[in-house]
């Protein structure tokens, strides 16, 4: 029997339970029409994709090893697996059209996966993910929670999100040391943010470097802010209030470089 490995140095845990990994294949919506699978592994969430018959399914794996498992024990993939670095490659040209993400991703490169959906919000209309537990909750938080953070705000800007279902380390091999959790990304209508997005995520980053300072404080880096959310903390604003901060910094950072 071909057998495969866990690496550490690529955060594989291989999910082994059949009830969740029909769980999660499941949580995608029923309108899905080609789906990008990061990191099947062994192929234990593979198998539930392929009883769909997408129009597309394309698997990417970075292991040797794994993309060799899966060449054999799921030939119906042929060109759909693809031997590459996610991290490295341009998803989008993957596919024509809106595609959905979905994987027990590593967690060591979890948080880049997202960035990299973020980068591709209007293509990418729905991710749903096997996360570290904590990340998973700092997500889907709520502005106030203590766990809002950067990664929040910047995806409920493109997506409504919701927390699925926790997982326990049990069902891994090797099992992790945390708790795992799964949850699902949509597409939400936002067609424009009515800022700079660059803008953004530069305001977002600042602000929430020093979370517990208030934002006057926190951007000063940025600039001399005093607006209606000065005296305000990063993880008391929504993302609509973050719009109207970036365009308030963006016109202090305009008239200091004029000065």
């Amino acid at each position: 029997m071909y057998e495969v490995r866990a690496k550490k140095h690529l955060g594989q845990h291989f999910l082994k339970d059949e009830n969740i990994a029909a769980k999660i294949a499941g949580s995608l919506s029923s309108a899905t029409k080609q789906v990008l699978e990061v990191g099947p592994g062994t192929g234990v969430l593979t198998k539930y994709l392929l009883k769909q018959n997408y129009e597309k399914l394309v698997a990417v794996e970075i292991d040797r090893e794994s993309a060799a498992f899966l060449r054999i024990h799921y030939p119906e993939l042929g060109d759909g697996l693809v031997e590459a670095d996610i991290l490295r490659m341009d998803i989008t040209s993957l596919f024509n059209g809106k595609f959905s993400v979905i994987g027990n991703f590593p967690y060591n490169i979890s948080s880049q996966i997202l960035f990299r959906v973020l980068e591709n919000h209007e293509q990418v209309n729905e991710v749903v993910g096997m996360f570290q537990r904590e990340v998973a909750v700092r997500i889907a938080a709520p502005p106030g929670k203590k766990d809002y953070g950067i990664l929040s705000v910047l995806l409920q800007a493109w997506y409504d999100i919701e927390y699925l279902f926790t997982v326990e380390p049990t069902v891994f091999v090797p099992p992790p040391k945390v708790q795992s959790a799964v949850i699902r990304l949509q597409r939400n209508q936002t067609t424009e943010l009515g800022c700079s997005e660059k803008m953004l995520l530069q305001v977002v980053k600042t602000a929430f470097n020093q979370r517990r300072k208030t934002l006057h404080n926190a951007l000063k880096p940025l600039g001399d802010y005093n607006g209606e959310f000065a005296g305000k903390r990063a993880e008391q604003l929504s993302v609509a209030q973050f719009v109207s901060l970036t365009n308030a910094m963006q016109e202090i950072m305009a008239l200091s470089t004029q000065a």
